[in-house]
């Protein structure tokens, strides 16, 4: 994929709605796949529920894309894309820990470090509308990150495993690629999740 231009130009803006709605779709499919992929599962009405919500917020947050994307005149196709949030569903079809580990826990989580200065960079160029679209996606991101801690945690005590060191294991297995700081610790503690799960520093201070 080619390098995205700056926020500065109208060019730039859509290039960065663009690949925005490209991530909200994905998710979609990502949270339906969730529901479809493991109903063989023991598991409880209310983890289905979750990731039904889940989908409908993303469906809402793409639409919000497109809308905006419509406003400068484009419209959802009109740029390539690329495919590696669904090659993370490829990867971990087999293992659910291993999706809510890689899919909420760390694709969801970096758009809680990142989005906040995307849209205040979008603020500052006088971009109100688009600031507030994303500043309402990482609102509702916050919530998809809490329910994936939550069934991860629960779904690794139901069996007798440590969250934090199963977490590890499975990025380090079936994520290609680092966990990359700046953290957004703040959003992320709103989330419930932990820093030892996923920051160095303080895992290694933890040995």
């Amino acid at each position: 994929m080619p390098r995205r231009r700056a926020f500065g130009s109208a060019a730039g803006r859509v290039a960065l709605l663009h690949a925005l709605a490209h991530i909200e779709l994905n998710a979609i499919d990502l949270a339906w796949d969730l529901v479809a992929r493991f109903c063989g599962e023991p598991l409880p009405r209310d983890f289905f529920d979750d990731w039904v919500g889940v989908a409908s917020d993303e469906a809402v947050h793409f639409e919000l894309l497109t809308e905006r994307l419509a406003d400068f005149g484009a419209r959802y196709g009109d740029l390539p894309a690329h495919d590696g949030l669904w090659e993370a569903a490829e990867a971990t079809a087999n293992d659910l820990l291993a999706r809510l580990a890689v899919v909420p826990l760390v694709l969801e989580a970096r758009g809680l470090d990142v989005t906040p200065e995307m849209a205040a960079q979008l603020a500052r160029l006088g971009d109100l509308q688009s600031a507030d679209v994303l500043r309402r996606i990482y609102c509702d991101e916050i919530g998809h990150v809490a329910a994936g801690v939550r069934w991860f945690d629960e779904l690794c005590g139901a069996r007798g495993l440590i969250a934090a060191d199963v977490f590890r294991e499975r990025i380090g297995h079936y994520f290609k690629g680092e966990l990359k700081p700046p953290f957004n610790h703040e959003a992320r503690a709103a989330a419930g999740f932990p820093k030892h799960y996923y920051d160095l520093p303080t895992v290694r201070a933890a040995l």
